[in-house]
């Protein structure tokens, strides 16, 4: 077995999901993530045995194009996590009824089917056709199946989709530039090229068009918080949760190691506008009344710190980005179901009409405290971990960028708990808030599991990514 398999199964999920109608729809989806989830695991243990479960095969002579699958652990761990989140993301999704359900849960696998190519692609076009077949179905899963009025989403949906196609053009050109260098698309070839200085700034500015408008790291972020707040949760919980960080991924993967000049050049500028994001989606979510857009624009600020800590070119910076990545992805993923659970109840996410929550499901407001808490770095959970390690490696960057990024905390705290506190305290609401329901339940279960086991036992996670994160340092660092 080798991780091809689990493309395969995600692939013929995504048409079986389609064929086996709106009934069945949601439960095939199901059952073909958690197959998916089971493969990944197998493939990990495999992995661990010291197997080979990569992939290459010639696929297109000329240009010379090649099938190339590598499974090591920075790229094995962002597969875990996409197996983890879309059985989760899936079944939340059980208390909701979508029209045309078979075509709504296919593009879901068929996602997670893209993203998950995404990860494992050593071949830069192969790479870059993955990438850019992650965009169509969440295209049509926030135009179609998206909240409030159907203009503004549309215009909402469509600039998100320019904006990460104009991003992906600058990338193919750096691609098809590098291709000429190297005669070949495979990363260790591009790995090993001996760029000049002007060459590498403007491959990786062609990169970093990409994946600063995907990730997003302002300015250009201006796509984000509408797309979020009117994409379907589940659409948000894929693009906050997995699909943003491929862009992340990718500063690791192809832009840090390809250009390393060009990356210790200009280090603290990337590192600053990373933290400038901290700051201004701190601020912006202050000043938010919708719960979505509050949670988009956290989002926003978390991933901010995150770039921050892949741009100092440390083993505590990108460890601790990595870290904080995947931690990151079950936070948002259980916030924005959190705010889910509420519209489901209160059908609407205006902050000022919700409140006394608290007094009618104890049960939901213990959860979401959790996750609150989490979002915030509280230590014992798996966010305090990277936090910290991104924090630590900016200090030794310049103790001014651990103390600005440190902002995160503490405005992170403020907003985070006074929305907890006008949304679940206060006197009971006139509306009746139903409890959780066993689905419910069992979603939040699962997330706050694995944000309180690897808060306490980080271990198996830096064991499998750090050997990773070390070779792509040694590339960065063989000038």
């Amino acid at each position: 077995m080798n991780v091809s398999t689990i493309l395969i199964i995600l692939l013929i999920g995504a048409f079986a999901t389609y064929f086996s109608g709106d009934k069945l729809a949601s439960k095939v989806a199901l059952l073909f993530s958690l197959a998916a989830l089971g493969c990944s695991i197998v493939l990990l243990n495999n992995y661990s045995a010291g197997e080979n479960i990569s992939v290459i095969n010639s696929w297109i002579t000329q240009p010379k194009i090649s099938f190339a699958l590598n499974a090591d652990g920075l790229g094995l761990a962002m597969v875990l996590l996409t197996a983890a989140l879309t059985p989760i993301i899936i079944f939340s999704s059980f208390g909701n009824e979508y029209k045309n359900a078979k075509a709504f849960y296919g593009l879901i696998l068929f996602m997670a089917f893209a993203m998950t190519g995404t990860f494992l692609a050593a071949d830069g076009l192969l790479y870059y056709i993955f990438w850019e077949l992650a965009l169509i179905p969440i295209y049509f899963i926030a135009l179609i199946w998206g909240n409030g009025d159907a203009e503004e989403r549309r215009k909402a949906v469509v600039k998100f989709f320019i904006y990460t196609l104009a991003g992906s053009l600058f990338m193919l050109t750096a691609f098809i530039y590098l291709y000429t260098k190297a005669d070949s698309f495979l990363i260790e070839d591009l790995y090993k090229l001996d760029l000049s200085a002007c060459e590498q700034l403007w491959i990786f500015l062609a990169f970093f068009l990409a994946y600063a408008i995907k990730i997003p790291i302002i300015p250009f972020h201006t796509w984000q918080a509408n797309v979020y707040q009117k994409a379907p949760t589940v659409g948000t919980m894929l693009l906050s949760g997995i699909m943003l960080k491929m862009g992340l991924y990718s500063v690791l993967r192809w832009q840090l190691p390809i250009a390393p000049l060009a990356a210790k050049e200009y280090m603290n500028i990337f590192i600053a506008l990373g933290i400038a994001g901290v700051i201004y989606g701190s601020i912006v979510a202050l000043r938010q009344k919708d719960l979505k857009k509050l949670l988009a624009y956290s989002s926003l600020a978390h991933v901010g710190l995150i770039a921050a800590g892949s741009y100092t070119l440390t083993l505590d910076g990108l460890r601790g980005a990595v870290m904080q990545m995947i931690a990151h992805g079950f936070v948002v993923v259980g916030l924005f179901f959190a705010a889910e659970v509420i519209f489901r109840r209160f059908e609407t996410r205006e902050i000022d009409a919700l409140g006394g929550i608290r007094t009618q499901s104890p049960k939901f407001t213990s959860m979401f405290l959790i996750l609150v808490l989490a979002s915030v770095a509280l230590p014992s959970t798996f966010n305090f971990v990277g936090e910290f390690t991104v924090l630590y490696s900016l200090s030794h960057v310049n103790i001014w960028f651990a103390i600005l990024g440190g902002t995160t905390i503490i405005l992170g705290a403020y907003y985070m708990l006074r929305m907890f506190q006008h949304v679940m305290l206060g006197e009971t609401n006139s509306k009746t808030f139903a409890d959780v329901s066993l689905n419910e339940g069992i979603s939040f279960v699962v997330i706050i599991a694995v944000l309180l086991f690897f808060g306490f036992y980080p271990k198996p996670i830096t064991d499998l990514i750090t050997p990773s994160l070390e070779n792509i340092l040694q590339v960065i660092n063989k000038n």
